[in-house]
């Protein structure tokens, strides 16, 4: 029966370290991207998105911009999916 499921998104949030963190701005306003939105494809690919909050304070907008092309941003997703893999893996079911 497994292989019969047909699961339509396998997601992950990841914080982003201090270090790696950066700002870009949208629409006019400044955003410090801290958290990345991490999908696995059905291809096996991954992809990903940054999210933020605008450096002058408040809410904002909920809006993605996109990762740069950088070593220590492609190891942390990289080595998130494997995290959760091992996560999902090593699941108890329902609780």
């Amino acid at each position: 029966m497994n292989g019969d499921l047909e699961v339509s998104a396998l997601a992950i949030n990841v914080t982003i370290p201090q270090e790696l963190r950066w700002t870009d701005t949208r629409r006019g306003e400044t955003f410090t991207l801290s958290t990345l939105n991490v999908r696995l494809l059905p291809d096996g690919r991954l992809a990903a998105k940054a999210y933020g909050r605008p450096v002058a304070g408040g809410r904002g907008a909920y809006v993605s911009f996109p990762v740069p092309d950088e070593p220590g941003l492609a190891a942390l997703i990289a080595g998130a999916a494997t995290r959760a893999g091992a996560l999902w893996a090593a699941h108890r079911g329902l609780g």
